[in-house]
């Protein structure tokens, strides 16, 4: 997974290609890239051929809470498995 230096937001332009059940296949960017996305992610209303603007950001500090819960999530499990044979080991 490639990592980005930034937070800066990407925005690109999709249009509804179709929708399938609960999902939506949108075409998007210059490249026509298709991607499935929930039906209920988008607006109330959205129908095929709608165009989307679609903007995307980093949360760095969202990124970081999350590390340092999964972190603290396996010291306890490290702890609560010590003396146990099998339940946890570093690699």
């Amino acid at each position: 997974m490639r990592e980005m230096q930034s937070t800066v937001m990407n925005e690109m332009r999709a249009v509804i290609d179709r929708i399938e059940g609960k999902m939506t296949v949108l075409i998007a960017g210059e490249e026509n890239v298709k991607f499935d996305f929930p039906l209920a992610l988008l607006p109330q209303g959205c129908k095929e051929g709608d165009v989307l603007n679609i903007s995307i950001e980093r949360d760095p500090e969202a990124t970081q809470q999350a590390r340092e819960k999964v972190s603290s999530l396996m010291e306890k499990l490290k702890k609560k498995g010590q003396g146990k044979t099998g339940i946890i080991r570093d690699q």
